[in-house]
C-alpha cells in the first residue's frame, strides 16, 4: 500500500463525512447531531476496538478501528463548521505531541530504558500544561484526571497505584483484607439503617478496597469483570438451547439445575 493510496482514502473519507454534514443533500441524522450527542458514540466505538482486538479477528479489527476513526472525523468537521479546528490541527496537534514526549527518538537526549521514557514523558507533559516542578508534585491533580477521563474501575486501579507509590500502602495484604472486611460491614450496616447516598458511598469504598485487593496480587479488574460477564452470557445462552419454554416460567430451583448444567457443559468444551 502506498503513502497516497492511504491518503486518498482518508481524502474520500473526510469528503462523505462533509457531505453527511452539508445542508443541501446531507443525512438528517447526521445534521442534528453535536458533540455532545455523539459521546455516546465514541466510548461504544472505542469498547468495540477493544473487544475486536480480544478476539484477534482482523477484519474485525478493522472494521472497530473504521468506525472509531468515523467519530474523530465527524467531530472534527462539526469544529470546522464553526471555526473552532479542523481534522488538520488535530493530526497537526497529536504529531507534534509526539515529537515533543519523545526526544530520545527526534532530539538529542539520552535514555536507557523504557523507565526512562516514562519519566521523561511525564515532565515534558506536565510542562505542557503549565505546571511548574511544585505543581508537578501535587498527587491530587494527576488523580482528579484519572477520575475524570477513565471508566471507574480503570480509573480506582490507576488512582490506587499512584496513591500506593507516593505512600499510601498498607504494610502487608493483610491490613488490606482487614479493611475490606471493615468496609462490608460498614456497607451492611448502611444497607440497614442508611439512605441511598450513603449507601453508594459505602458501596464505593467496598469497590475500592477490592481493587486494591486487585493491585496487591497483580490482578486487574477490569479484565476479570469483563470475564465474568463473558462466562455467564455464555452460561446462561447454554441454558436457553436445553430449556423447553421461557426462562422466566422456571421456578428458582430449576434454573439452578440449568446453571449447572450449562457449567458442566461448557466446562467440557473447554
Amino acid at each position: 500500500m502506498t503513502e497516497a493510496s492511504v491518503l486518498q482514502a482518508l481524502q474520500q473519507l473526510i469528503d462523505v463525512v462533509a457531505q453527511l454534514r452539508s445542508p443541501e443533500g446531507g443525512c438528517p441524522w447526521d445534521l442534528e447531531q453535536t458533540p455532545q450527542t455523539l459521546i455516546p458514540y465514541v466510548i461504544e466505538e472505542a469498547y468495540e476496538v477493544v473487544d475486536a482486538i480480544r478476539s484477534e479477528d482482523k477484519d474485525a479489527i478493522a472494521e472497530e478501528l473504521g468506525d472509531l476513526l468515523l467519530q474523530v472525523v465527524l467531530q472534527a468537521q462539526i469544529a470546522s463548521e464553526t471555526d473552532q479546528f479542523s481534522l488538520k490541527e488535530v493530526a497537526q496537534g497529536i504529531t507534534q505531541k509526539l515529537i515533543r514526549r519523545h526526544p530520545h527518538v527526534f532530539a538529542d537526549v539520552q535514555v536507557q530504558n523504557a523507565a526512562e521514557v516514562h519519566q521523561n514523558w511525564e515532565q515534558i507533559k506536565a510542562a505542557e500544561k503549565g505546571e511548574t516542578t511544585a505543581d508537578a508534585h501535587f498527587l491530587s491533580r494527576k488523580l482528579t484526571r484519572y477520575a475524570r477521563t477513565l471508566p471507574p474501575l480503570m480509573g480506582g486501579m490507576k488512582i490506587s497505584q499512584k496513591a500506593a507509590a507516593a505512600g499510601f500502602e498498607w504494610e502487608n495484604v493483610e491490613g488490606v483484607w482487614e479493611k475490606f472486611s471493615e468496609e462490608l460491614a460498614e456497607f451492611k450496616e448502611a444497607l440497614e439503617h442508611k439512605d441511598q447516598a450513603e449507601q453508594e458511598a459505602e458501596l464505593g469504598d467496598l469497590l475500592f478496597t477490592l481493587i486494591n485487593i486487585a493491585r496487591w496480587y497483580d490482578l486487574d479488574p477490569s479484565e476479570a469483570l469483563h470475564g465474568t460477564n463473558d462466562r455467564f452470557i455464555q452460561r446462561l445462552s447454554k441454558m436457553e438451547t436445553v430449556a423447553d419454554r421461557p426462562l422466566s416460567d422456571y421456578t428458582l430451583d430449576e434454573l439452578e439445575t440449568l446453571w449447572q448444567q450449562a457449567k458442566a457443559r461448557l466446562a467440557k468444551e473447554r
